[in-house]
């Protein structure tokens, strides 16, 4: 369906847009959308001695509540099952940490308008 397809492309370009700041920030990306036997993480990245799991939401509009809602009980619990498994896999010395990447942007006329980003540290998942 077309709206299947526009919430696709602008999770799509949410994510880039959220890994883009990241990088900005000082963040190195390890992965991008780890998928998991329990789930996926979309954005894996170290921040100095933080090993960070990023879950980044992305929303055309705030009149259906702020994107950091959406991550419901049943997503955070599926985001710990993944970040063990890439843990497991990736052992490593660094803390964990969730974070959340809050997108605002819409695509018109195909095209990608970005609004802005909120990144919250130390989600409560």
């Amino acid at each position: 369906s077309i709206m299947k397809r526009y919430n696709k492309n602008l999770g799509d370009f949410g994510e880039c847009a959220a890994a883009e700041y990241l990088k900005s920030e000082g963040y190195e990306i390890l992965a991008r959308n780890f998928r998991a036997a329990h789930g996926e993480i979309d954005i894996v990245a170290r921040d100095g001695g933080f090993l960070v799991f990023v879950e980044v939401k992305t929303r055309s509009s705030e009149k259906y509540g702020f994107p950091s809602e959406a991550v419901d009980y049943n997503k955070r619990k599926h985001m710990r099952l993944a970040a063990e498994e890439y843990y497991r896999a990736n052992p490593t010395d660094l803390e964990i940490r969730f974070d959340v990447t809050e997108v605002s942007a819409a695509i018109g006329g195909g095209v990608p308008h970005l609004f802005g980003i909120n990144h919250i540290k130390g989600a409560d998942i």
